[in-house]
């Protein structure tokens, strides 16, 4: 009997709908760490023969790649399809339904934003229906330690790195530009609220830019675990109490953590 002899073209495959789930099924084997025919035969239930023929296909397609003392490896064609998915769906139309979310969930404002160097640029935002109009806007920029959506893009950040975009932040004679009476938060006061926000996985603005504004945000990651962005939930003191802000926490963390899905974040 010769169900184990291999077989190396890619024209002795199987055709159909089922070799097009057991290849993917091979694909999916890989990436969970199988390294071996008998291992992906077994995760996909498949004979040693139609697993090797499968994998053959991959390896000659670039889904998969074979690497001597290893055995397989996802390939080059997946990162190369990877970026293009991620090209073809930008950020902002990804996002803007997860933004339209919790804007009916919580009728306060609701940004979306990108670090560009030293600050967050809003990409998107949806006006909340309590309070007044947030200064806020699309192409907006601000220094990231100023703004709740900025500390969540700095959570990866080392503490030397917060301490450089404390400094650079403030604003001449250390007064706020909205309202010069307006107190600062000290290097004291975000080194330690910054500490308690990394360990959470979200930030508060608790009106450290502007007062009587305060915010929630949580970042959002890409299959490298990066930050690549961020989204608050803003509103006035009255619309806003802390007891409502740490009701917020687990809400933004979760529609953040399904939209890091969207971009390729493993849970």
């Amino acid at each position: 009997m010769q169900e184990d002899a291999p077989e190396k073209t890619k024209d002795a495959a199987p055709t159909g709908t089922q070799t097009l789930l057991r290849g993917l099924g091979v694909v999916h084997a890989v990436a969970s760490g199988a390294r071996d025919l008998k291992e992906i035969a077994r995760l996909i239930g498949t004979t040693r023969s139609t697993t090797h023929r499968l994998a053959s296909c991959l390896v000659d397609e670039r889904y998969l790649r074979v690497v001597p003392q290893i055995g397989y490896l996802l390939g080059p064609k997946l990162i190369e399809l990877g970026f293009q998915a991620r090209e073809e769906l930008p950020l902002v139309t990804l996002a803007a339904p997860y933004l339209d979310e919790l804007s009916a969930l919580t009728g306060d404002t609701v940004h979306l934003g990108i670090r560009e160097g030293d600050e967050v640029l809003y990409l998107l935002k949806n006006p909340g229906r309590n309070g007044p109009e947030m200064r806020s806007r699309v192409g907006h920029r601000m220094p990231l330690a100023r703004t709740g959506i900025g500390k969540a893009l700095m959570l990866d950040d080392a503490p030397k790195d917060w301490q450089r975009l404390y400094d650079i932040s403030l604003p001449a004679g250390g007064k706020s530009q909205f309202w010069p009476q307006h107190p600062q938060q000290s290097w004291e006061q975000l080194e330690q609220r910054m500490t308690e926000y990394v360990a959470g996985g979200y930030a508060f603005d608790l009106e450290d830019n502007e007062p009587s504004i305060r915010c929630v945000a949580a970042p959002i990651r890409d299959a490298s675990k990066g930050i690549v962005a961020a989204i608050s939930i803003a509103s006035t003191v009255p619309y806003m109490p802390l007891e409502k802000m740490a009701e917020l926490i687990p809400l933004i963390k979760e529609v953040t953590a399904r939209l890091s899905a969207e971009l390729g974040l493993k849970a």
